[in-house]
């Protein structure tokens, strides 16, 4: 397994607004079947850290195929990283 940190810009914020409800159901499932370390957006809006564990980077390719946000075309990936943390991730 693979962390990856991914940085999200969001560029439609009414449609965001719209999408949100089924994406963070969409992340929720994700956190329980313990593919998603941690997400959240940032404190002005402008766009979103996610960390995943996964196999590889084609996995989180997947994974980000299927999330409504992805289909509403509401952000653009600024980064997405293999990630290795200096201090243990609290899963």
């Amino acid at each position: 397994m693979a962390l990856f940190a991914l940085q999200l810009k969001f560029t439609d914020t009414e449609r965001r607004m719209e999408v949100r409800p089924a994406h963070r159901e969409y992340l929720h499932s994700l956190k329980d079947a313990g593919k998603l370390v941690t997400a959240g957006p940032f404190a002005d809006q402008t766009g979103a850290l996610l960390i995943y564990d996964v196999a590889d980077e084609s996995e989180l390719r997947d994974i980000l195929a299927r999330d409504p946000y992805t289909a509403a075309d509401v952000y653009e990936i600024v980064t997405l990283t293999e990630w290795q943390p200096l201090f243990p991730v609290n899963a």
